[in-house]
């Protein structure tokens, strides 16, 4: 068998996403017939996410299937030639149009979850003037600085791990100029060494200002999610989020809503306290994806609190509300990923 007739067997292979073929496509890369072992090259670039494991599934099904020895790699072409962060695959940015709406929480439980998963992942925590990271992972260790000054960042959980927090005293409050925020966040984006990460969750600031505008001209983002609550208030200010990564031609993964229906652990009813459908109804009038809806729940907060992401509790329900969550952002981080590839 040669490598012609390998490309007709995996002409079998769809990649459900995109509705076609991964040979169509351009997704396989390279590969090499030796004897009955195939080396293949696959154009995927969400490590662990739920559809390219799927996808990598098959192909080794299709060829064992001839009798064939599969042996699959996967790295989205030229995106080790970027500049900045060049050892990270995806970059994703956690925003919201407002504070309040549990963004940090839904950025640390990503990146929690995607680390779960098996993935390396780093999580940044840029919202300079509070952050609030560091606690909500229960970090006690603290970047170290190697003899040529750049920053070794400490990990919990499986995740590498950077914050303004473990820069200045725990009390101490960060009152700088646009100038000063803007040098320290390109300091902690460039002098930390990330090392090869296949995700780096972003935990921007809320709203839309100087500060995210740096982070928006800086970062290589691959796509953002956008956080909001289910009211009117929380939505309207989401839609300006929305509207900022717009005109700086950043990706939206899609949306997520925090703070969804409340179920009492007393009586079992349910309560809409911050109303209903309002991140589903934001996300269908804008054309966008709806990552889920995570339940309003108690044991989020201690988590939060105790340093113990929910995401983590194989036993908790709003824990995995988290973990379908990471599961369809990691979905539409390849989807990006691969669609990309073809253009």
């Amino acid at each position: 068998m040669n490598e012609d007739d390998v490309l007709d067997l995996l002409e079998a292979v769809e990649d459900p996403a995109l509705g076609d073929d991964i040979v169509s496509l351009g997704l396989v890369n390279d590969l090499d017939v030796d004897g009955d072992t195939v080396t293949i090259s696959l154009a995927l670039g969400a490590p662990y996410s739920p559809n390219e494991n799927d996808i990598a599934a098959r192909v080794r099904e299709v060829l064992e299937g001839e009798g064939l020895e599969p042996d699959l790699t996967a790295a989205i072409p030229d995106r080790a030639e970027a500049e900045v962060l060049p050892g990270v695959k995806n970059v994703v940015a956690v925003a919201s149009g407002k504070g309040g709406v549990g963004k940090s929480t839904v950025a640390v439980n990503l990146a929690a979850g995607l680390a779960d998963r098996g993935a390396r992942v780093g999580l940044f925590d840029a919202d300079i003037y509070g952050p609030n990271v560091p606690r909500m992972v229960d970090a006690d260790d603290h970047p170290q600085a190697t003899e040529s000054e750049t920053i070794v960042p400490p990990e919990k959980f499986g995740m590498k791990l950077m914050s303004m927090a473990f820069m200045v005293g725990e009390d101490d409050p960060v009152i700088w100029r646009g100038p000063m925020v803007h040098k320290v966040l390109t300091q902690l984006i460039e002098d930390v060494e990330w090392g090869h990460l296949d995700y780096l969750v972003v935990d921007l600031p809320p709203g839309t200002g100087d500060t995210q505008l740096t982070l928006l001209q800086t970062l290589p983002l691959t796509g953002s999610v956008v956080v909001t609550t289910p009211e009117d208030v929380a939505v309207d200010d989401a839609r300006k989020g929305l509207r900022m990564f717009g005109r700086h031609d950043t990706t939206v993964l899609g949306v997520v809503e925090n703070m969804s229906t409340f179920v009492c652990p007393d009586c079992g009813g349910t309560h809409d306290i911050f109303g209903a459908g309002g991140g589903q109804d934001f996300a269908d009038a804008n054309d966008l994806p709806f990552l889920g809806s995570i339940p309003l729940d108690p044991s989020v907060r201690q988590g939060g609190d105790q340093g113990a992401p929910v995401v983590l509790d194989d036993d908790n329900d709003t824990g995995e509300s988290f973990r379908e969550f990471a599961a369809e952002t990691a979905d539409m981080l390849g989807f990006v990923q691969r669609q990309g590839v073809g253009e």
